[in-house]
């Protein structure tokens, strides 16, 4: 493995050819996860099939389709929310995102259905970083933590395969907007139930996760700095959705939910001036570029102003990835995030302990380690 911490160095994988930095074999630690057919698993032309099949839900058309949902669903949760006691944002957010991504995916709005879906994807998604690597090993998975994975895994799956033939038995598919209509309605017969639920799971898991963990980030960041959460909350009161989505990519330079991604060399291959052998894999470091005071002074503070009028240069901000890879599903995460904070702010003034908490790691994200703890008192 070789770890990228130079902006050039960057750039110089993320315009490669994708012939030459093969993504999908560099995530294949996911495979047990999302499984073979996952956008994120496979490379070359069936990459590009699985983006141009998927790439219509995301558009900037599809994402102002989807902002009333988001927000709608944000109220519902926040009714919920406790207030004048701490509580963990972590699983606040988890729930909201999954929510939100569960309707927006299948369209789901049947309650019982989403009371049985939502536990599920929980179960499966919060695997530890152990267990994950464990599930390569076939004879693990008899036994403890990687049996109870496997089961729950099964439990979601049977959900997934009785939602894709239900809907594949429905008709008035192209006026529907979420994702497993739209993927059902532009089909030709390339999509097997296998591929379509691979895709689903992907969507589910990263889609919700990544988001949820962030805005939690966002949370603990502002609760600790009275001066910026004014600002925010100002924001919120004013629709500046700019200023709300600096926050959030701000949250996202200082605690980068994924630290690297990686790319594994199928030709013998020059990165940063070093000639490297086929098969070895590249890791652009997000964690690395984006805290380097050569790029952003004070690395460590929590400054959104930083994203606001002249963007960073190229390749030192990078929480979604780049080039043909870059994170399909980037400007959706902006949006909700800009969406949830708005709704979070305009109602409460956030309060958190003083001292930052730690990152551990969760699957293969980096969240907080003690669930990003808050205090909610109304404004």
């Amino acid at each position: 493995m070789v770890m990228l911490a130079r902006p050039d160095d960057i750039r110089e994988v993320f315009a490669g050819s994708v012939k030459t930095f093969h993504a999908g074999e560099g995530n294949a630690i996911l495979g047990p996860l999302m499984g073979p057919h996952s956008l994120l698993l496979v490379d070359e032309d069936e990459h590009a099939r699985s983006r141009r099949q998927l790439m219509p839900a995301f558009n900037g058309a599809a994402l102002r389709g989807y902002r009333a949902l988001v927000t709608d669903i944000t109220r519902e949760h926040l009714a919920t929310w406790p207030v004048g006691r701490q509580v963990a944002s972590h699983r606040l957010t988890q729930r909201l995102t999954l929510d939100v991504i569960c309707r927006v995916v299948f369209g789901v709005t049947d309650q019982q259905q989403l009371r049985r879906l939502l536990p599920l994807v929980d179960q499966v998604v919060s695997i530890s970083p152990i267990v994950l690597l464990g599930s390569f090993y076939e004879g693990l998975r008899d036994y403890g933590p990687w049996r109870r994975h496997q089961q729950a895994q099964a439990q979601l799956d049977r959900v997934l395969f009785a939602e894709i033939a239900a809907r594949r038995g429905q008709s008035g598919l192209a006026e529907r907007s979420d994702v497993l209509s739209r993927l059902l309605a532009a089909d030709e017969g390339e999509l097997t139930d296998d591929a379509l639920r691979d895709q689903l799971v992907t969507l589910l898991l990263a889609g919700h996760e990544t988001t949820a963990t962030s805005l939690a980030w966002t949370l603990h960041e502002l609760a600790r700095d009275p001066v910026t959460l004014r600002r925010a909350q100002r924001a919120a009161d004013e629709g500046d959705d700019a200023y709300l989505e600096s926050v959030a990519k701000e949250a996202l330079r200082l605690h980068p939910v994924i630290y690297e991604v990686a790319r594994k060399l199928t030709v013998p291959t020059e990165v940063g001036g070093f000639r490297l052998p086929a098969g070895a894999t590249v890791m652009p470091g997000i964690g690395l570029v984006q805290t380097d005071p050569e790029h952003f002074p004070e690395p460590q503070a929590f400054r959104p102003e930083r994203f606001l009028g002249a963007q960073p240069a190229p390749n030192t901000w990078i929480p979604f990835g780049g080039g043909a890879r870059r994170c399909i599903g980037a400007g959706f995460s902006l949006m909700e995030s800009v969406v949830v904070l708005r709704e979070v702010l305009t109602r409460y003034d956030v309060h958190a302990p003083a001292r930052p908490e730690a990152t551990a790691a969760r699957n293969v994200t980096l969240t907080p380690a003690k669930r990003a703890r808050i205090t909610l008192s109304p404004r």
